[in-house]
């Protein structure tokens, strides 16, 4: 299949070199060539617009740092809107805004294009690996003639509904996620300071229920070992995320309480200059508030991991 792919970076990159692995003629772009370096040298080819990959393409994947460039991208000048044929396909990665995706898909489906928002969970690692999840709205007969070539960037793509429906699943699934980081770090510095080790407090609170569904085994990554570089995902980025979200519960008449209290706590660490800190590291201000310090060795972590089944 003739695929193009725009957006070669942390996340993109790999998930491009798989469409190639799996045997399919792939064109690729990005704002930095010199990103699709290891793409050219395994047999894609270059395009030097998106208008361009459009035309050499049937399907097309875009995987962008978020709505503002999706859109630039696919209506903007030399856009994909003026590449694509009528009964292409157009498959955004992005986590998106589920107004905007909806606004874009209306202008492609005037030219006969199908657009889809399909954002992808599973990180870096994910990406490589084939190991994905991607959350697929739009039109669900276009979605299964396409599936095989999204079962070569995920395992486990799944149709969700309408246009629109993948941006919000993204977006409930990332909020609740960076929620979940500013509970953690209320509740471990409240632990700490009251007296108990860090290492006993994560090993005793993992033996209760919550702990059995596995929700405190990534509080070591980064928080409990006071380690937040290089990031997995950048700070502003999830930044980007969680205004979204908030945006969207603005839009539809969502109270968002909690979300806009966390969103308060990254806007902070932005603010510290962090940005292309991890996610997480909006969790240091709460160690500060606390005047508590944690830093347990990543080798006791991975050694509890190794101790127990799973």
């Amino acid at each position: 299949m003739k695929v193009g792919y725009i957006g070669l970076g942390t996340m993109g990159g790999p998930m491009a070199l798989n469409l190639i692995k799996a045997g399919h003629d792939v064109t690729v772009h990005d704002i930095n060539k010199e990103s699709a370096k290891e793409h050219l040298e395994k047999g894609a080819t270059w395009a030097d617009t998106p208008a361009d990959l459009g035309k050499a393409s049937e399907v097309v994947f875009t995987s962008l740092p978020g709505p503002v460039e999706m859109e630039a991208v696919a209506l903007g000048e030399n856009g994909l809107i003026e590449g694509l044929s009528p009964g292409d396909c157009y498959f955004d990665l992005t986590t998106n805004s589920p107004t905007l995706v909806r606004r874009v898909h209306a202008e492609m489906a005037e030219k006969g294009i199908h657009l889809f928002d399909a954002p992808v969970s599973g990180g870096p690692k994910g990406a490589a690996s084939g190991k994905m999840a991607l959350w697929v709205g739009g039109d669900e007969a276009q979605y299964n003639e396409n599936k095989e070539v999204l079962d070569d960037i995920g395992d486990r793509a799944m149709y969700v509904g309408p246009i629109g429906a993948g941006a919000i699943a993204k977006l409930v699934h990332n909020c609740s996620g960076y929620m979940m980081n500013a509970v953690f770090a209320e509740v471990f510095t409240m632990g700490v300071k009251a007296g108990l080790d860090p290492m006993a407090l994560w090993t005793a609170v993992r033996q209760g229920a919550a702990g059995r569904r596995r929700t405190f085994d990534k509080v070591p990554e980064h928080f409990l070992t006071n380690n937040f570089d290089p990031a997995s995902f950048a700070l502003r980025l999830a930044h980007k995320d969680v205004t979204l979200a908030t945006q969207l519960g603005k839009e539809i008449g969502v109270p968002m309480r909690i979300a806009n209290l966390t969103l308060e706590e990254m806007t902070e660490a932005r603010g510290r200059g962090w940005d292309d800190r991890d996610s997480r590291s909006m969790m240091i201000l709460q160690k500060e508030r606390a005047g508590v310090e944690i830093e347990v060795p990543k080798e006791l972590f991975d050694e509890a991991f190794k101790k127990e089944p799973m």
